[in-house]
């Protein structure tokens, strides 16, 4: 090799690192793929363009380019730190769990790979081996933020109320995202308060209107593969079959058009496809939109925000349905107004709702789910221009092995009616 091809390779290499810094990845692509052209192999360079692929989305590919790193140059600890992220993006846990033993063997005092170590445990399901991975990487790093979130949410889950608090307030000081971790710790304090925060205040005082949007997409898009089997098996769901049987018993023998809210893997389109001649759905998941699509019950599935979808669409509908979604939305006002737009006069919006007492309009739960009153959703039916039909109690699901009660709504656009005269506009739609 000439010296002038080095020198050729050395500065396509440097070129990528500035693109790579820069965060203009597809070029630092191109710089690190011309700099492998003229020095094939070079470890340096391997590892550098796999981090580049990972920054783009393209795991396998930077997989295979680690494990020519690594065949090349066993020990080498960027190699090695890389394909640990590659494996943990494609899905293979146990794989980056054992790749991440081995970068923490050649660097223990680094904080990085005992955080990366106990998300690996985490997505296992083995969380007390995953605190004491972020109990290390806190150790040596207290400002990790992700760390300190992450390890709330285990503890969380272990009813550990008191110290998940603790780790979502160090998380929310050190930067993390604000509304999520007000959001988790709202629901937190409505359990440590209890009774007494439930008092006839201002609508939702001191409550998050809704779940983040992220937290909403990510909780599903990593839950859709095992969905259906854990709400109808473990938490013995029930909304959606309790509200098909309310309309085929109250409702008209059959729909021409329905709206599923929140459609999910497609449970509730599934009892709704013998009543109506086609049913829409949309969710924010695309995970749960792919099991939705697989059922082969819907004519159109969109992946949006659900009360900036009802203001968006031009479709109209003589029903709208949502089972187990406001659970996940405390101010319904915005989807309320929606569903009033795209039902055709005479048309049904039949939901669930978990049930939640006369004293307060909506509640945060520990569980991170909202419940509603019946007083709060007949008001703002009453501002919204639909009318109350039912409110039926239903056993929602379990938790833990206790029942949720809840209520099976059924409404309806009055036949011939008009924007209420005192709201004339649309509502904004939610964040």
């Amino acid at each position: 090799m000439s010296d002038a091809t080095f020198e050729r390779a050395r500065a396509a290499f440097v070129e990528g690192l500035r693109h790579f810094e820069a965060g203009r990845y597809v070029d630092a692509e191109r710089a690190y793929e011309a700099s492998l052209a003229l020095l094939p192999g070079r470890v340096s360079t391997l590892t550098n363009l796999a981090a580049t692929k990972l920054r783009l989305g393209r795991a396998h590919d930077a997989l295979q380019l680690l494990d020519d790193a690594l065949a090349a140059q066993p020990d080498d600890p960027d190699a090695a730190w890389q394909r640990a992220q590659a494996l943990a993006d494609l899905g293979r846990h146990a794989d980056a769990l054992q790749a991440l033993e081995r970068v923490i063997g050649a660097r223990p005092d680094a904080a990085l790979p005992w955080f990366r170590h106990g998300l690996a445990l985490q997505r296992l399901g083995r969380h007390d081996e995953a605190l004491g991975s972020y109990g290390r990487a806190l150790a040596l790093d207290p400002a990790l933020a992700q760390a300190w979130s992450n390890r709330g949410g285990i503890l969380k889950e272990q009813g550990r109320l008191d110290e998940a608090a603790a780790c979502f307030e160090r998380a929310l000081a050190l930067g993390a995202d604000p509304e999520l971790h007000r959001y988790l710790l709202a629901g937190l304090r409505r359990g440590a308060v209890g009774a007494q925060a439930a008092d006839a205040s201002a609508p939702g005082a001191a409550t998050p209107a809704r779940a983040p949007v992220p937290y909403v997409q990510q909780l599903f898009d990593g839950y859709a593969a095992r969905f259906d089997e854990h709400l109808e098996r473990v938490l013995r769901y029930e909304a959606h079959v309790a509200l098909a049987r309310r309309l085929r018993v109250h409702g008209p023998a059959r729909y021409a058009r329905a709206l599923d809210l929140g459609c999910g893997t497609g449970l509730c389109g599934r009892e709704l496809a013998p009543l109506v001649d086609a049913i829409d759905g949309v969710d924010l998941s695309a995970g749960m939109l792919g099991q939705a699509r697989a059922r082969q019950v819907y004519a159109e599935l969109t992946q949006a925000d659900v009360a900036e979808h009802l203001q968006r669409t031009d479709r109209r509908y003589d029903l709208v349905t949502s089972t187990d979604v406001f659970i996940y939305i405390g101010d319904l006002d915005c989807v309320f107004a929606g569903v009033r737009r795209v039902l055709e006069p005479g048309g049904t919006f039949a939901f669930s709702v978990e049930a939640a007492d006369e004293r307060v309009d909506y509640e945060l739960r520990t569980s991170l789910r909202y419940a509603h009153s019946r007083r709060y959703l007949r008001d703002l039916a009453a501002r919204r221009g639909l009318e109350p039909l039912r409110f039926e109690p239903a056993v929602i699901r379990e938790d833990q092995g206790r029942a949720i009660d809840g209520w099976i709504v059924l409404m309806r656009r009055p036949a011939a009616d008009t924007l209420p005269p005192s709201d004339p506009s649309p509502p904004t739609t939610l964040p």
